[in-house]
């Protein structure tokens, strides 16, 4: 196989890998991948890849847009991919969900060996129907579905909004609180 075969496929494949917001809709890991930037860079010894100006990444329901992509890859497997913007923004409808989940911070951070994806930077991840949570860091551990949020400064606090529940969603005889 040619070396410029070789490497194309090898981006693709650490893009394919890039689990998004992490819990995305199961069949979007099946959709093809697409990716737009100024410029794209492979950097083979590495492992690294970096996307830069402008870029575009889309995989089913899946959007991400920012300035630079970076990806670090060892033997085929993502390490680590890196977001970053003015701000870097994600969006992507999760499983068994009627509302997208968007998510937006200088810096987005995937560390596949830890489980965690990180948000830093004026970060907020929200959806459609109200629900934010909003903080200078936002840690999401995929592996134990917990986030933590928070600043090392006193002076940034975590803001969350909670929508009440409409009174069609509750359950008959009930009324939403």
């Amino acid at each position: 196989m040619p070396a410029v075969e070789w490497r194309l496929r090898l981006i693709i494949l650490s893009l394919l890998c890039l689990p998004g917001l992490a819990h995305g809709l199961a069949s979007d890991r099946d959709k093809p991948v697409t990716i737009e930037a100024d410029k794209a860079t492979y950097l083979e010894k590495q492992g690294v890849s970096i996307y830069q100006g402008n870029v575009h990444l889309g995989q089913g329901t899946l959007r991400l847009h920012g300035d630079t992509l970076t990806v670090n890859m060892t033997n085929d497997h993502i390490d680590k991919a890196v977001l970053t913007g003015n701000p870097a923004t994600a969006v992507q409808r999760p499983d068994n969900a009627d509302v997208d989940q968007h998510a937006e911070a200088q810096r987005i951070e995937y560390d596949a060996g830890a489980g965690l994806m990180t948000l830093t930077g004026n970060a907020r991840v929200w959806q459609t129907d109200g629900k934010e949570l909003r903080s200078d860091r936002i840690i999401y551990n995929i592996n134990t579905n917990t986030v933590n949020a928070g600043s090392s400064t006193a002076s940034e606090r975590v803001h969350i909004t909670l929508q009440p529940e409409s009174k069609e969603k509750a359950p008959a005889g009930t009324t939403a609180p």
